[in-house]
């Protein structure tokens, strides 16, 4: 069974690819939307078994897909391109994470009621979750020493919310926005960028699988792994509970380092091969979306987390519309603080813009390192209430 899970992940996507080549509609959807709507039907329909083996196996592919994506989507980064993005980005990063504090006090004012010692240490590990991800819902849980029930409760909901919320922004989310903000502004981008992947030539795949461009792409694998070596030897050396986050820090920067050279900077198809094991990835984590995700939800708390969830996304396009942010960056802002940094990529892909990678991946970073005091700041706040 295991061999077959990791069978369909690194088959689906080059299904994906053959169905956007014959059939130019699916082409325009995008192949990140394609791989979400075909992981949730093998999930939901059962073709995919509902079994803790099952989404063990998803867990792992999910996981260690990741790590050698990253280095390979930024090779090909321009950082004069990020620097030019950095204001609107800066903006961006600092309503998200105030809408995320706003729509928190707003769904524990509505659902808290006499329970607000536990909704207020719910409302601050969200908070920690929604600007840093799981390492900093961890921080916070034994922070406000928080029981395992509430802890588990919380993250399991916040999971399913967070995917409903990143499969309507990849499916809606840019023609929906742009209603509100402007589009990204392409003079931004380096001449060398790709913000429109138009035709197959820079679309996803194309060659990839050339016998031209496999040593190219042994020699940035072989790059990869060293810097994932390096990451995890580094990661190992700080508290557990830091790992993820300095690990993710660390083969970030070693591979924007390495971007800074002509050699690797301009080798084939390392973004592409990078989008690949993003196809991976969706894949695995779409299938896990099953009809038993869906039963046994406590109203309250369900609630809470939804308002929370839904409410920081509506809060930051208000405040990006006000301040005139455009879509794609307030799209990977989002993203990276509420579904952690492993997404933007995802995100870029469904937008047709690698530009925002970069920086979207750095925001998230931001949020690794400020989200546990803004949630135990936000869990004290809400007592005061």
């Amino acid at each position: 069974m295991s061999l077959a899970i990791i069978a369909v992940c690194l088959s689906t996507p080059l299904l994906i690819l053959w169905l956007t080549w014959r059939f130019p509609v699916l082409n325009k959807m995008g192949t990140i939307i394609i791989a979400y709507v075909i992981g949730c039907l093998l999930g939901l329909t059962g073709l995919i078994p509902d079994t803790p083996e099952v989404h063990k196996v998803q867990t792992d592919i999910a996981t260690y897909t990741i790590p050698f994506a990253i280095p390979l989507l930024l090779f090909s980064s321009d950082l004069k391109s990020w620097m030019r993005l950095a204001p609107s980005f800066i903006k961006s990063t600092l309503f998200g994470i105030l809408g995320c504090c706003i729509a928190i006090v707003i769904g524990f004012l509505i659902c808290a009621g006499d329970d607000r010692e536990a909704f207020a240490s719910i409302g601050g590990m969200l908070t920690g979750l929604y600007t840093g991800g799981n390492a900093n819902l961890a921080s916070i849980k034994m922070a406000l020493s928080v029981d395992d029930t509430t802890y588990i409760i919380t993250s399991a909901y916040s999971t399913l919310l967070s995917a409903v919320y990143l499969f309507f922004v990849i499916i809606f989310g840019k023609r929906v926005l742009r209603l509100l903000l402007p589009d990204f502004p392409k003079e931004k981008v380096a001449p060398s960028g790709d913000v429109e992947m138009k035709n197959h030539d820079n679309e996803l795949f194309y060659g990839l699988f050339r016998r031209s461009n496999l040593r190219t792409l042994a020699q940035a694998l072989l790059l990869t792994v060293i810097i994932i070596a390096v990451g995890a030897g580094i990661a190992l050396l700080c508290p557990k509970r830091m790992f993820q986050t300095v690990f993710i820090l660390t083969i970030s920067t070693l591979a924007i380092i390495a971007s800074t050279f002509k050699r690797v900077r301009t080798m084939e198809r390392t973004f592409e091969a990078g989008t690949y094991l993003i196809l991976v990835f969706s894949i695995a984590v779409a299938s896990q979306v099953t009809t038993g995700t869906l039963g046994n939800i406590d109203p309250h708390i369900f609630l809470f987390i939804t308002i929370a969830t839904l409410g920081s996304l509506l809060m930051h396009v208000l405040l990006s519309a006000l301040f005139r942010v455009d879509t794609d960056t307030t799209l990977a802002t989002s993203i990276s603080l509420i579904c952690s940094p492993p997404f933007v990529p995802v995100v870029a892909g469904a937008v047709k813009n690698k530009t925002i990678i970069g920086p979207g991946i750095a925001v998230g970073l931001f949020g690794y390192a400020v989200g546990t005091y803004v949630g135990f700041l936000l869990a004290q706040l809400l007592l005061l209430i």
